[in-house]
Formats: structure tokens, sequence, C-alpha cells
């Protein structure tokens, strides 16, 4: 089967958009399926269509359903189309929810922020990552606190190093901090905290390699995020086998499940240096954090996704 697979992510770019479109091409792949990823739809033959992000893909949905009314449309939902191009912009985003046959949600909860219309056609996949291939070793000098996420306003990225900047000075807490700066302020920003406080160091953009090596030192990773729809740097640490405190926000409960020990309200700088210092300084917190990672990690399999991929397609059938 031909695919065309649609990201609006560039082939240069590491964002978690270009990062999941070439999982699922690699998925489909393995499926047995022709894929080309590409950022936009120029009208060429495909049995299917797999459109990630239904408000930046609008126009490829559009076009794909225009030129091949009689072929299946899979639209995958970010974490903007559904918490904030619904209500800022709903026109393109509803109509290509209207136009997909089925649609793909990356956590427990994306059905509670969808109209109930939709829901019908929703399937959620987890993204899965693969383990390290030792177990982690963290450092024994320090309490290290890792960041993987771009610098850009749904990330909320220098919560964590505004969280240590005044640490009591017995506090073994360093913050290492991976990702892009998707504007020049952002990195100035970055680089100023880094300048005034020791415990913080944002690295920049590195490579996938580099952030597992990452993983595979940290004590403890922290997505502080505004809105997500489902963040693989999750699926990455529970895999790693490393414990998570995240900011309490859909896209991350839905995946490390409401009951989850290690949130704090969003954006607020003093509950998370709490729970940073806790985790510091408490090991039975820490372990209670780390089992409830590891209860969730089934989730995050390979070859649950590749499984998951199988069956929607399998439902799809008909229109193929």
């Amino acid at each position: 089967m031909r695919i065309s697979l649609i990201t609006p992510a560039a082939p240069s770019s590491r964002t978690g958009n270009r990062t999941t479109a070439a999982r699922w091409a690699r998925i489909l792949r393995g499926l047995g399926h022709r894929v080309q990823v590409r950022t936009d739809y120029g009208g060429e033959p495909a049995d299917l269509m797999v459109a990630l992000h239904a408000w930046r893909s609008a126009a490829a949905i559009q076009l794909y359903r225009e030129r091949r009314p009689d072929r299946p449309l899979v639209v995958g939902l970010a974490g903007t189309d559904v918490y904030r191009f619904q209500a800022s912009d709903p026109e393109p985003t509803l109509r290509s929810m209207q136009l997909a046959d089925a649609l793909v949600g990356l956590h427990d909860l994306v059905g509670d922020a969808i109209p109930a219309r939709f829901r019908a056609k929703l399937t959620i996949i987890h993204q899965s990552a693969p383990p390290l291939p030792r177990p982690p070793a963290p450092s024994t000098r320090a309490f290290h606190v890792g960041v993987i996420a771009n610098l850009r306003g749904e990330k909320d990225p220098l919560r964590t190093a505004l969280a240590v900047g005044d640490l009591p000075p017995a506090s073994r807490i360093k913050v290492s901090h991976v990702g892009a700066a998707l504007d020049p302020a952002w990195a100035a920003r970055a680089e100023a905290l880094m300048a005034q406080n020791p415990r913080y160091r944002w690295r920049g953009e590195v490579s996938g390699a580099a952030v597992r090596r990452l993983l595979g030192r940290l004590h403890l990773l922290v997505l502080s995020s505004v809105m997500e729809g489902g963040a693989n740097v999750i699926s990455e640490a529970v895999a790693a086998g490393v414990p998570v405190i995240a900011s309490h926000i859909a896209g991350s409960i839905g995946l490390l499940g409401g009951d989850y020990p290690g949130t704090y309200p969003v954006e607020d700088t003093g509950a998370l240096r709490a729970l940073l210092l806790r985790a510091e300084s408490d090991a039975a917190f820490l372990g209670q954090l780390r089992q409830a990672c590891a209860q969730r990690a089934p989730l995050f399999t390979v070859a649950r996704e590749r499984a998951a991929w199988a069956a929607l397609l399998d439902t799809l059938r008909p229109g193929l």
C-alpha cells in the first residue's frame, strides 16, 4: 500500500512532530507499506494518507480528500490541535477532524477534549521508545535532573532553571537541559540563567544519541510544559527507567496516570522546587516515582505501538 505521511515539520527539524512522523514511517514500512514523508500533499497517488497535525496540515488534508474521496484518511492530533487551535482557529481544525476516517491521539485523555461527535473515530496510540542498552547509571557526585525540551512557549522550558535558582547550599541538584532555541530571545534567556546559576546548564540542540546518553545519567526528568499532545520524552524516560516530574496537564496525566504522585501546578516554580528537593532528599519518594513509571512502561513498547497501527489499518481495509 502507498501511504502519504504528511508532517508540517521540515526534514532537518528535531521537533516532536518530525520525530513522531519518522517513527510512524518506520512502523508503517515495517508493516510492509511504501511510505513517502512530505511536508505537503501535491496530489500524487496514494492509497492512504496519514496527516500529522489537524490544523497545520489542513490544506493537505482537504486536497487529499478532494482528489481521493474513496481512499482512507488518518489524522494525528497534536497537542496544539486539541488544546489551542480548536478554540483559536476552529474551522480548519474541526474540518480536518470531520474529513478524517480515523483520528489518532497520543494520550488517554484526548477524547475528553475533542467534540463528542468525533470520539468514535479516535484511536489512542501511545508513542513508543526503546529501552537503553544498559540500565541508567546516575552520577554519584550530584543529583542529576534533566530537561529535554525545545525552547518555546508551550514547553515552559526554563521553569526548572528558575526552580533551582535559590536552592539550599547543601543541595546537590544539577540541571542539564537539551533542546533547540527557536529564536534568539529564548537563547539569551537560557544563557542569562546559566550565568546566574552554576546549577543549570543549557546545551542547545543535540543528537538523539546524545539524548539517550543523557537519560542514562539522570536521577530524574522534568517535563514542565503548559500543553502537550502526549510527549515522547515521557515514553523515553519511562523506557529508560528514569522517573519523571511533570506539570499537571492532561497531556502528561494521560500518559502517567491520574494518580501519578510527581506532578505540580502549571508554571508554579515553588511547587516544582519543593518536588525536586523532596526527590533529592527522600529516597522513598523517588522510589515511588520510579515504581509508578515502571507500571506505565508496558504502554510504551515498540511492539505495542506497531500492533496498534496494524489494528488501525485493519479497520480501514474496506476502503483500501
